[in-house]
């Protein structure tokens, strides 16, 4: 049980980082990257981020789907640990 909920969080926590460094990409290259580093990044993180701009109103120019992604795994991997 503990290297399932390791395993989990671990995961969590990679998206985590891999929702962040598309946020920098976004902010240093507005196009997207062209590489494949940048394609596993942008498929990895995609769904997660399309699951809550669904949520959210639409805000013009702004994305924050990010952050409710991020407030949304938070959340999530807290109520994993607290729930050992």
């Amino acid at each position: 049980m503990e290297f399932i909920t390791f395993f989990i969080i671990n995961v969590i926590r990679i998206l985590k980082y891999a929702i962040l460094v598309r946020i920098l990409i976004s902010w240093i290259s507005p196009q997207g990257g062209h590489g494949k580093a940048y394609r596993v990044i942008y498929d990895t993180t995609e769904p997660t981020l399309r699951f809550c701009r669904k949520i959210l109103p639409r805000t013009g120019m702004l994305d924050f789907s990010p952050l409710l992604a991020f407030f949304a795994l938070d959340l999530l991997e807290y109520a994993i640990i607290k729930s050992l």
